[in-house]
């Protein structure tokens, strides 16, 4: 995919029941990372439907491809409902480089600003500078917390 011209991708709202959601989990699961696995656990379970205030769950598709996927919670980490957490951020290999993550991201940016007064994620090492980009600050004195989006409101 990676020398092609623009590739259109579309965002929406993702239900992780689909053969095109397995099939990302797979490959997921086989590059070592089993936070797709963990989703799906927690969906199939009743844990985590991604339903409470604010939360979402995104596909970005590309026809009938899922290409990558990103949700919103509310932070467990935290006590109250003010805090929101990017999770379980993948994109297929056949679309990284492409703004896929950025505008996964973006997309629980612009839904977590409506709901809550901060998002925090905790990024492996190598994403860092990804979510810096983004305008996440660093944040090093929490054990469950990377980076932070501290959204103007007042609190």
């Amino acid at each position: 995919m990676g020398g092609q011209a623009k590739i259109d991708y579309g965002v929406r709202r993702l239900r992780p029941t689909t053969p095109a959601f397995d099939r990302l989990k797979e490959e997921s699961r086989l590059e070592g990372y089993w936070m797709l696995v963990r989703l799906a656990d927690g969906w199939a379970s009743g844990r985590d439907k991604f339903l409470k205030r604010g939360e979402a769950l995104f596909g970005a598709w590309h026809g009938a491809e899922l290409a990558g996927v990103c949700g919103l919670n509310i932070d467990p980490y935290f006590e109250g409902r003010d805090h929101g957490r990017v999770r379980h951020l993948f994109v297929s290999a056949g679309h990284r480089r492409a703004g896929l993550g950025r505008m996964l991201v973006e997309t629980v940016i612009d839904r977590a600003r409506q709901y809550f007064t901060l998002l925090n994620t905790r990024a492996p090492r190598e994403a860092f500078a990804f979510y810096e980009r983004l305008g996440f600050q660093r944040v090093e004195s929490e054990e469950f917390v990377s980076h932070r989006m501290v959204f103007g409101k007042g609190s």
